[in-house]
């Protein structure tokens, strides 16, 4: 499918697939959405502790990049699980300048290791910062209590809807450990109910920018 990186409303960059007229991060705003979503309703829940971090939806590393930098403002060690079927090429990373954007440009050696390392192993990025991608389908996750925190930012449900069901979000439930946390910038009221229907106490929560809602799920145990 044809892809192509675009600027997004708050002056940061993404890519674009154009046949899906579908984006990896909100046209909105890519870093104003990762962080909205995220860091202030996901990561900033847990303080000066070991988080055990699953992402579903590699895709950029625009997340992977903004948690490393937060998590060291909030004193938190961070085991990142990154799971992507299909990768972002060197060349579009390159593209993307997010260290620049963010005013980290000291970062970007890091953020060039987060996709260059080798996948499926355990590669310390930081001293408290590992991170171990992961290349498969979201339906192969197989981990059981094994996260605090979860980033579900699968391609929208207009276009993947199979990643939306039940199933999906069964698996991660089962993943999480009790009162984990999921967070996702949907709102759709089939997922919420999908959610709950496996067990998970949902919140809807304020949106991003050009979202009027998301979705915060908590296993409750």
């Amino acid at each position: 499918m044809k892809r192509r990186i675009i600027t997004t409303g708050d002056g940061s960059k993404t890519i674009q697939i154009e046949d899906w007229d579908e984006q990896y991060h909100s046209k909105h705003g890519a870093v104003q959405e990762a962080y909205h979503v995220f860091i202030e309703h996901g990561l900033w829940l847990f303080q000066n502790r070991k988080v055990h971090l699953l992402e579903i939806g590699f895709g950029t590393g625009l997340n992977a990049l903004i948690t490393l930098i937060e998590a060291s403002k909030q004193q938190l060690s961070v085991d990142y699980v990154g799971v992507e079927a299909f990768p972002v090429s060197l060349e579009e990373v390159n593209q993307l300048d997010y260290c620049e954007q963010l005013g980290f440009e000291g970062l970007e050696q890091m953020f060039q290791k987060m996709h260059s390392c080798p996948w499926e192993k355990v590669i310390s990025i930081t001293t408290d910062f590992t991170l171990s991608k992961q290349k498969k389908d979201f339906k192969e996750i197989s981990q059981q209590n094994q996260f605090n925190l979860i980033y579900f930012d699968a391609f929208g449900a207009r276009v993947q809807p199979e990643l939306w069901t039940e199933a999906i979000f069964l698996k991660m439930y089962q993943a999480l450990k009790a009162n984990g946390v999921l967070v996702t910038y949907a709102a759709k009221g089939s997922v919420r109910r999908a959610m709950q229907a496996v067990g998970f106490t949902v919140e809807r929560l304020p949106g991003p920018p050009g979202k009027r809602e998301m979705l915060r799920a908590t296993k409750q145990e």
